[in-house]
């Protein structure tokens, strides 16, 4: 294997900068998700915008296009944690919302939704994923079972859902809590441990097992995917010369669902000045099971279990 172990680890970088301050941490999720969705929304309004982002695997695998027999070439090594029926249920919600202005979105299974708390390795071979499997089962230092209970020890909790979305997926993100609604006073340890430190914890667990980590996702992001485009299906209109161009009229209709699902989210289950609690599903206990480790074609949420002893 020549994926070479990372000589730092990029989660502890954000940690430093905001002097280990949850509020600090908080914000930098916000930021970077206000942000994106910002750009993203002028981009996909802008006159010139060409058509979603089709996932060309996705359409092979699933939809009116799927082949028969096709595999996803790409093979990964991650960390996950499942979502809590409660946040299932949100997702239910807003997924039946988005589906009503876009019928040809693909939408995540229930049984496949999950948030990447660590990828290891991704778009590699069977043999090269084994290679990494074998390596972490073996190690005497740190144990799958280690990594997956980890979080039962250190618990970290993720509020304030929002739509982040892109030309080519939608997600529902959270941001670290920092000490909203903890319904004991909040002691200095749980009011300083954050999502960020577990990916953190999680990255250094994995690297004293010897395995390498070579992970895309390292932006201080906490998100479930929840919805992939692939068609134009609904998007396009056909004009007196023949030809299909974006219909515009309907891009902005889902731009406009979108902002009204997050407004709805932000009203009903984000923290309240003074409150003491939030409502099912505004808050996320992540990895309260333990986490999974997962191995195989699980770009959408597939894959096999690795075996905890």
């Amino acid at each position: 294997m020549s994926i070479p172990l990372s000589e730092e680890n990029p989660f502890q970088s954000l940690i430093a900068e905001a002097n280990d301050d949850s509020a600090i941490i908080q914000s930098r999720y916000e930021n970077h998700r206000v942000a994106r969705n910002s750009q993203q929304s002028a981009q996909i309004l802008a006159d010139g915008f060409p058509g979603w982002s089709l996932d060309e695997i996705l359409k092979r695998l699933d939809g009116p296009e799927k082949e028969d027999g096709f595999a996803d070439p790409r093979n990964c090594l991650v960390i996950w944690a499942r979502p809590s029926p409660q946040v299932c249920d949100m997702i239910r919600f807003i997924q039946n919302e988005l589906k009503s202005i876009s019928p040809s979105l693909w939408l995540m299974p229930p049984s496949n939704l999950h948030i990447t708390v660590l990828e290891a390795a991704h778009s590699l071979t069977e043999e090269q994923i084994e290679e990494l499997v074998q390596t972490l089962l073996s190690s005497k230092d740190v144990t799958p079972a280690d990594i997956a209970a980890y979080p039962r020890s250190h618990p970290t909790r993720l509020i304030k859902p929002m739509i982040s979305f892109d030309s080519a997926a939608l997600a529902l993100s959270f941001v670290p809590a920092a000490s909203e609604c903890l319904e004991t006073e909040p002691s200095s340890d749980n009011e300083h441990y954050t999502y960020h430190h577990l990916r953190r914890d999680v990255f250094d667990m994995v690297r004293q097992a010897k395995v390498p980590v070579a992970s895309r996702y390292i932006v201080p992001s906490a998100h479930l995917t929840i919805a992939r485009f692939i068609s134009q299906d609904g998007f396009l209109v056909r004009g007196s010369d023949g030809a299909e161009t974006v219909d515009h009229s309907r891009v902005k209709l889902l731009i406009d669902k979108i902002d009204e699902i997050n407004q709805r989210l932000k009203n009903e289950y984000w923290p309240k000045e003074g409150a003491d609690a939030v409502r099912d599903g505004g808050e996320w206990i992540v990895g309260q099971e333990g986490l999974v480790i997962r191995r195989g074609r699980l770009w959408y949420g597939g894959g096999e279990d690795v075996p905890l002893d």
